[in-house]
């Protein structure tokens, strides 16, 4: 009610500006000239699309929920889909005053959809219409050995409603620039530029024809994806697509699987993006929240001797960087990828494991849930291999020593990872491929106490964080381009990545519960394709759960489950030391 009188109000006084009327203060009745008229003009437009946004996002979740009902009680139905029709007549309504009101701000852009839908999207301001360079980062990730693509699955608890999902992806996804513009190449200059275009939502969301009664859903989900990795996304359009599988799975009702090149941004935009669209399911009207990042209280330690072993690990890691770069390359096992493996296809495995069990280690090692995650990764590693070692040499164990095997590791090098608005013009400057990496060892072998997995993993992070490793690389990466150019940048990453075995990339995900354009999601799976290593894992935290997301080659890595199953089995190994350690305590 309140927002139906908001939007009366404004589209009365819409109505009088429209009618050739003087312009008045629509509160305090004051007249104000075409600057103020136009300032106010623009607050209002803001107004509306949050009106439009709440009202969208609550009617969408009553849409899910009404399909949950029917199915668990037929008998309703009927009472239901008349409730149902009612509801939409209200959302029809309040859209036709809202989106009546907004052309005499901004006009609209009308597209009809192939099912004769008409789909409205917001026209930017002149200012959007200007053709915008990519940035260098943006630009490396279109050269060969880096053109890069992220790919997000998406579990939701419901069945999939695509024409709520196309409704609320044209006033969230197309209100960003990035994904409403194509990236075009100067012939003369070779540069990249954004230039703005009228999407088509039917271009991108993509609703798969399935047969419910198939056998296998869960198998077909994941060769679905591992398809997907086979091809680029059509340069005619803006790089980015959304598919839908409304398909039951042993994990979800429906999946989505949104594909972005790596040049409209990183894992972390990424993620904002999506949770910028999705509300909490406890309260429809707050976002998600995301671990902040959290600053240890007390004195800082600027002794000598600490800013003195700073300088050491930077100047380590930069030797290691530069050997790395010309020729120092990691021992041949059965991970690491062979020339052109980004190439090739993926397959996209998961494996979910509880919060609280990673916890419990990281309060009694007093550790961080990264240092944990990474030592569980290493106890994974040797777990996989010495069993890939025995099956080549039939039974013997000649499980090499000394494995040079190591990871790209990304940072994020935002000041923070709040929640930003979708247009991606935060003064925070969140948008974008704002990333770091480090060249991280592990120490593959076996070990007594399955503790020390852990403990080796912090020892090496603790040199990282009292290092500039991290904005070396992003330092570096930014003056080769600006210097020598794209290609030579393009060169130079390729051979560092080739030369390890793996990308590692940890990305924070919600705290609770969430709903994405008013579908409960069960799970997020973020990963990457086209990048020269047979392997990347990517950590994602979602409420109570932590999942592995494994991106692998399987040319290389036949049985990406079975790693998945050393991951799991070394967590719990882990677990049972640190039970078994605080038993004999208590003795």
């Amino acid at each position: 009610m309140v927002v139906r009188m908001a939007v009366d109000g404004i589209s009365v006084y819409l109505g009088s500006i429209r009618r050739g009327n003087k312009r008045r203060h629509p509160v305090h009745g004051s007249t104000f000239g075409p600057g103020m008229g136009e300032a106010m003009d623009r607050r209002i437009s803001a107004t509306l699309i949050r009106l439009w946004w709440t009202r969208s996002r609550e009617i969408d979740a009553i849409h899910g929920r009404v399909e949950i009902i029917k199915g668990e009680d037929p008998v309703k139905a009927t009472f239901i889909d008349r409730m149902r029709a009612k509801i939409r007549s209200h959302e029809d309504n309040i859209d036709r005053i809202i989106m009546a009101a907004i052309p005499a701000l901004n006009p609209l852009k009308i597209r009809t959809t192939t099912n004769g839908e008409a789909i409205e999207g917001f026209k930017k301001g002149d200012d959007d219409h200007d053709e915008q360079p990519l940035s260098p980062m943006s630009r490396l990730f279109h050269e060969p050995g880096s053109n890069v693509y992220i790919v997000g699955i998406m579990g939701l608890k419901t069945k999939i409603q695509p024409h709520i999902f196309k409704r609320n992806l044209v006033h969230t996804f197309l209100n960003n620039h990035r994904f409403s513009s194509l990236q075009v190449k100067d012939k003369e200059t070779g540069s990249m530029k954004w230039i703005p275009t009228q999407v088509n939502i039917d271009d991108h969301v993509i609703v798969e024809k399935l047969d419910p009664n198939m056998e296998s859903s869960d198998k077909f989900v994941e060769d679905f994806i591992s398809n997907l990795s086979r091809s680029p996304i059509e340069s005619t359009k803006p790089l980015w697509d959304l598919h839908i599988l409304d398909i039951r799975t042993s994990e979800a009702e429906g999946t989505c699987v949104f594909r972005f090149h790596h040049s409209l941004g990183d894992g972390v935009s990424l993620m904002n993006l999506l949770l910028a669209c999705s509300c909490k399911t406890s309260d429809p009207e707050a976002l998600p929240t995301l671990p902040g990042n959290i600053k240890k209280s007390g004195a800082t330690n600027s002794s000598l001797w600490a800013s003195l072993g700073v300088l050491w690990n930077s100047f380590v890691a930069l030797v290691m960087f530069v050997l790395t770069a010309l020729f120092l390359e990691d021992t041949k096992t059965p991970i690491k990828g062979s020339k052109g493996v980004e190439h090739r296809p993926r397959r996209f495995v998961t494996k979910s494991v509880s919060l609280d069990d990673i916890k419990l280690v990281k309060n009694a090692m007093k550790v961080t849930v990264n240092d944990v995650v990474l030592g569980v990764t290493q106890a994974g590693f040797y777990l996989y291999l010495h069993r890939r070692y025995c099956e080549r040499d039939i039974g013997y164990n000649n499980f090499p020593d000394n494995i040079r095997l190591r990871a790209t590791l990304f940072f994020n090098l935002r000041a923070t990872t709040k929640i930003q608005d979708v247009t991606g013009r935060s003064r925070h400057g969140t948008w974008g491929n704002k990333i770091g990496y480090a060249l991280h060892p592990f120490k593959i072998g076996p070990k007594k106490d399955p503790l020390d997995y852990v403990r080796d993993a912090k020892a090496v992070m603790d040199r990282r964080k009292a290092s500039f490793e991290p904005l070396f690389t992003s330092f570096f990466a930014n003056t080769v381009l600006k210097l020598f150019g794209v290609k030579v940048a393009g060169k130079l990453n390729h051979k560092i990545f080739s030369n390890t075995t793996l990308w590692f990339s940890n990305v924070p995900g919600p705290q609770e519960e969430i709903s994405f354009c008013g579908h409960e999601v069960a799970y997020i799976a973020p990963s990457c394709y086209g990048q020269p290593n047979a392997l990347m894992i990517n950590i994602v935290s979602y409420k109570d759960k932590v999942t592995f997301v494994l991106s692998a080659d399987e040319e290389t890595i036949p049985n990406p489950h079975e790693l998945c199953d050393d991951l799991e089995e070394s967590l719990r190994l882990i677990k049972a030391s640190i039970c078994s350690s605080h038993t004999m305590s208590n003795l």
